[in-house]
């Protein structure tokens, strides 16, 4: 599950990234309720691991909440929120 939160937080990030193109800003509209969903998962599984083991699931959390975060402020700046 570790692993499926980090890859879901770097395609998150990625989408992300892409979404900060020119013209590719509606993307925003795709990647928010996709990394939402990332960090639910990263948040379940962060709570079930091992202190030894959250690497992860940490940075899968960080990953989606960044991309949630800065993806609506780019929509509220782009008046895609209204």
């Amino acid at each position: 599950m570790q692993n499926l939160s980090l890859v879901w937080g770097i395609l998150a990030t990625g989408g992300l990234v892409v979404a900060f193109a020119p013209c590719l800003g509606w993307l925003n509209w795709f990647n928010i309720p996709f990394a939402g969903v990332g960090l639910v998962l990263s948040a379940v599984t962060l709570a079930n691991a091992k202190d030894e083991n959250r690497g992860g699931a940490l940075t899968g959390t960080i990953c989606c909440s960044l991309a949630v975060v800065i993806g609506l402020v780019r929509l509220w700046l782009g008046g895609g929120v209204v």
